[in-house]
């Protein structure tokens, strides 16, 4: 009990941890609010504006995010020079959404002009659903990566590597697929989300698809930061 409570504490103290867990009231307050709105237009009510609510908090709270981008690319560039590509480009691409997106929360809460505000949420989520499409497709590459690593593992003989390491390593690469998992599955629910600003259509726009996808999001990477 006390190992769960401290890295619940570890978890809310990241700014991803806290971003996780608004994400999490958004979008189910978002569904909640879809469930109820004909039978109880009161309770709707409120629970669209926590859901409101807390889509500000969090734009608020991601402010200066995009200079994280440069920080990503200078820890981690990449180890060839299709991975740096893919890396310059899906950084690029989310360091625009995130930019953009400071300028969308003042337009929504009236520091600036409020017709501003859909300009800014497209800017936004074209170049967030640009940083998605580019960190899905690494996450791919690095997954076939890994399989093939261990697949060569395990066909190689024991004598280079005893089995406490080899299975040290094939722990390790198992580890880190299901971390990339959990990134495609989050970064595929929030492109579901930018396009439904991109381009409406009844599926993406759809309350359910969208709560849906702001929960896997919101959970794959409560997954991700979680402590271990």
């Amino acid at each position: 009990m006390n190992d769960s409570v401290d890295k619940l504490v570890i978890f809310l103290a990241k700014r991803d941890g806290i971003d996780k867990l608004v994400k999490t009231f958004q979008y189910v307050s978002k569904l909640v609010n879809w469930h109820v709105e004909a039978t109880h237009p009161d309770t709707s009510k409120r629970f669209k504006q926590w859901e409101v609510a807390s889509g500000l908090s969090r734009k608020a709270f991601r402010t200066g995010r995009f200079l994280t981008g440069f920080n990503v690319l200078r820890r981690n560039p990449g180890s060839t020079l299709s991975l740096r590509l893919l890396a310059v480009l899906s950084n690029a691409g989310e360091m625009v959404y995130f930019f953009f997106d400071h300028f969308l929360w003042l337009a929504r809460i009236g520091t600036i002009d409020a017709s501003l505000a859909k300009k800014m949420s497209f800017i936004s989520a074209f170049g967030e659903s640009v940083g998605y499409v580019f960190f899905i497709i690494a996450d791919f590459i690095m997954l076939k990566e890994g399989l093939k690593a261990e697949r060569k593992l395990r066909r190689s003989s024991s004598k280079e590597k005893s089995e406490e390491e080899e299975k040290a390593v094939i722990l390790k690469i198992r580890s880190d697929r299901i971390m990339r998992l959990m990134a495609v599955a989050a970064n595929l629910a929030d492109l579901f989300i930018a396009i439904a600003e991109i381009e409406p259509n009844p599926f993406c726009n759809h309350t359910v698809t969208l709560g849906i996808s702001g929960l896997v999001s919101a959970w794959a990477g409560w997954y991700r930061n979680w402590p271990s």
